[in-house]
């Protein structure tokens, strides 16, 4: 694995954030034509049909693949889809669906699989504390409606973490396309459900050319593009340098929101970003600064 993160992997890298936090734009635009569970079939179906009959199945079972398209697909983007369909402001959707790192620190603790020390501890206060500030300010681009839908994407995006953990590293494209066939069944059934099938038509004989932008976008940008750039970049690169990139994912969201559908920044919801972000930086960066500390170095992240 080189060592080197110069400035080719970071621009790659800064493109994957990029598109992941533009992508909440994205959605609230192919919401006004698209029922939202619908939305959320045709963007997995879109990111399985054509790869996996180029791409071989990973090695991963049957049951790990099924797992992490339901979690993912059904859990994070099915309720993410719902949530910003007027339930939330999609900038703010961009930050709180970061809460996903909590989660996954809240699972690996109850798993055995590590315990939490005065780092963990002091990011996860931050992190609450930002949430605290959102749950303060419903009305400001937020129904508890919304935000518990994200919440609860945020637990699906975790759970989905727990999934990657256990089956290491995969060739990344290939396990999203093959775990993708598993979201595309529960997600159609869902939308025939609570869409309706005169619904779904209809929307499926209007959508035009923008609103098959928005599909191909999510599926090949923010699937394809996102997730296979990242495998790629965290199989050559140390995870210490990649990963924090993650952190600029929401600042992509709430300035793309800001810019493109004029979602208003007011201070407390500034407030909150700098304190999820700042729990993500702690958690992330935290550890090591103190080890330097402790050696008597001066930290550099």
């Amino acid at each position: 694995m080189s060592e080197r993160f110069g400035l080719g992997p970071f621009l790659l890298a800064l493109a994957v954030v990029a598109v992941w936090g533009t992508n909440f734009v994205v959605i609230r635009l192919g919401l006004d034509a698209l029922p939202p569970l619908l939305f959320a079939t045709l963007r997995f179906a879109l990111a399985a049909v054509p790869l996996v009959f180029v791409l071989p199945r990973p090695a991963v079972a049957w049951r790990e693949l099924a797992l992490y398209g339901l979690f993912i697909g059904v859990g994070q983007f099915g309720l993410l889809f719902i949530a910003i369909d007027g339930l939330i402001a999609p900038g703010l959707a961009s930050l709180v669906v970061q809460m996903q790192v909590v989660f996954t620190l809240g699972l690996v603790v109850r798993s055995g699989g590590e315990r939490l020390g005065g780092v963990q501890v002091a990011a996860l206060v931050l992190a609450l504390a930002g949430l605290g500030v959102i749950l303060g300010h419903s009305g400001g681009g937020a129904t508890p409606l919304g935000l518990a839908l994200v919440l609860g994407a945020a637990f699906s995006w975790a759970l989905g973490n727990m999934v990657s953990r256990r089956i290491g590293r995969v060739p990344m494209l290939a396990f999203i396309a093959w775990s993708s066939l598993f979201a595309v069944p529960p997600l159609l059934a869902l939308a025939l459900v609570f869409e309706g099938p005169a619904r779904l038509g209809s929307a499926l004989a209007a959508a035009n050319l923008p609103v098959w932008g928005a599909v191909v976008w999510q599926s090949v940008g923010n699937s394809m593009f996102g997730y296979g750039a990242w495998g790629w970049l965290l199989a050559r690169y140390p995870a210490s340098a990649v990963t924090p990139m993650a952190l600029l994912v929401p600042v992509f969201g709430m300035g793309a929101a800001a810019m493109f559908l004029a979602e208003p920044l007011p201070g407390w919801k500034l407030l909150a970003a700098a304190l999820i972000i700042g729990g993500l930086a702690v958690n992330l960066f935290g550890g090591r600064v103190a080890a330097r500390l402790a050696r008597g170095r001066v930290p550099t992240v």
